[in-house]
């Protein structure tokens, strides 16, 4: 963490403001990231699943999106643009606040209220507050800066209150199918299926959570000659000792199971992982930061991307639960050769779709329509957690490279990672029209024709 820490040490040119306004502090695209590391690190503590955590970085980031449009003309609002989203006003006759500072609190404040260990968050909101005094900024700043935050941090914790994801817990827990092919709890946890009813959320964009639903999946079978057959096969050959060296960095670069658990030859241990939605809102820090993207535009690449996981892993998470697909290792265990072994551990949740598959496609579109098609960029996201840092060419080829990981890792069949796909790119380029932002493979087509 001293790396987040020191980019709030750094912190601030100082630049004059609106009249009736000291010197206020002017802030980058790295203190959004900053906030966004410090909410990841506590979601590896509380080993938050990957819908959920998307669900707490969309609202924090709507908060700090919020604070933004409400003082840059540029940036519109999202009243009449998310579903059900309100008309948030500005507190009554606040001046002398500082609009970054604000936004960078709404995000603090309601990652406080809406994460488990959020509490954990004080000490860190403290000393950034100490290093803005330390930068030189008033405690009448600081006061109605966080006045502000506070407001507008009630008004979208309201609202996220309002999604139904706490109507959850009262239904009926999910019990797995029986007949063959169907999904059960893989070794070595065991854990009980994740978040089974999140189509129940409501979503950012989407008209229903089945707007995107995919084709079918490859039906199970047990016949040699059938194709659900022919993709275990496939599986099979790579398994934990079938992959080139290369496959392995790759399926262990985008492995981002929080659920993940190491055994040390007396228990099982859980290892350190972030969620898919927390390595592409990394990516997203990386690419606002090489191009030099300012404060406010890097808001709301941070809020439209975090949309765009919540909105595909609704999507996705609908299609898992219906069709309940039996995992690689399951299958392959049962029907093929009791001693095979994936190279990653089996998430706890059914096969079809491709969850990375589907939000890697989702983030790929909306950064597209912001950097272009061609932004290279080296990914360091997991250098923290002991993996090497890997160059991509564009973010199609980081998302295609995510997809195929998890077939690499053993822990889908390509239907589901292909499918996976498709409906991501379908999110994707949703989440961007509802915003009145044109998504970049329609941008192509015109300019072709």
């Amino acid at each position: 963490m001293r790396k987040v820490v020191s980019f709030f040490c750094i912190l601030v040119l100082l630049s004059g403001c609106k009249e009736q306004e000291a010197e206020l502090p002017r802030f980058q695209s790295e203190h959004i990231s900053g906030v966004i590391a410090k909410m990841t690190d506590i979601m590896v503590n509380d080993v938050t699943n990957p819908p959920l955590a998307a669900r707490f970085y969309a609202y924090a980031t709507l908060a700090g999106y919020e604070v933004v449009s409400q003082n840059d003309s540029a940036r519109q609002s999202m009243h009449g643009i998310l579903n059900e989203y309100p008309e948030i006003e500005k507190p009554a006759g606040l001046t002398n606040y500082a609009t970054d500072l604000s936004a960078l609190l709404a995000m603090l404040e309601t990652a406080k209220k809406m994460q488990p260990s959020g509490p954990l968050l004080d000490a860190y909101e403290q000393q950034f507050l100490d290093s803005c005094r330390t930068a030189g900024v008033s405690e009448e700043v600081i006061a109605n800066s966080l006045t502000y935050a506070q407001h507008i941090s009630q008004a979208i914790l309201a609202y996220a209150k309002a999604d139904k994801y706490n109507r959850i817990s009262n239904y009926a827990r999910y019990t797995p199918f029986e007949e063959e092919g169907a999904w059960h709890p893989t070794p070595p946890g065991f854990f009980a299926p994740v978040e089974p009813h999140f189509n129940t959320v409501r979503s950012f964009t989407l008209d229903t959570c089945t707007q995107f639903q995919p084709s079918p999946p490859v039906a199970f079978s047990k016949d040699k000659s059938s194709e659900f057959y022919r993709m275990m096969q496939q599986c099979q050959q790579k398994g934990s000792d079938g992959l080139t060296e290369e496959e392995q960095q790759i399926a262990a670069f985008w492995d981002c199971n929080p659920f993940a658990l190491q055994d040390n030859g007396h228990l099982m241990v859980g290892m350190k992982k972030i969620s898919p939605g927390a390595h592409w809102l990394g990516i997203t820090g990386i690419a606002c930061k090489q191009a030099d993207k300012g404060f406010s535009e890097a808001m709301e690449i941070n809020t439209m991307v975090s949309v765009s996981l919540m909105d595909g892993f609704i999507s996705c998470w609908d299609e898992k639960f219906r069709s309940n697909r039996i995992r690689p290792e399951t299958a392959i265990r049962k029907y093929m050769d009791t001693s095979w072994k994936p190279f990653l551990q089996t998430p706890p949740f059914p096969e079809y779709l491709s969850g990375h598959s589907t939000i890697s496609a989702a983030s790929e579109v909306v950064l597209t329509h912001y950097f272009g098609d061609d932004f290279s960029y080296t990914d360091t996201v997991e250098v923290r957690f002991g993996l090497p840092a890997r160059k991509f060419d564009s973010f199609q080829q980081a998302a295609i490279e995510a997809g195929i990981s998890r077939f690499y890792g053993g822990i889908h069949f390509m239907d589901a990672i292909d499918n996976g796909r498709a409906q991501g790119l379908q999110v994707g380029e949703w989440v961007l029209q509802k915003a009145g932002k044109q998504p970049a493979s329609q941008a192509r087509e015109l300019a072709q024709k």
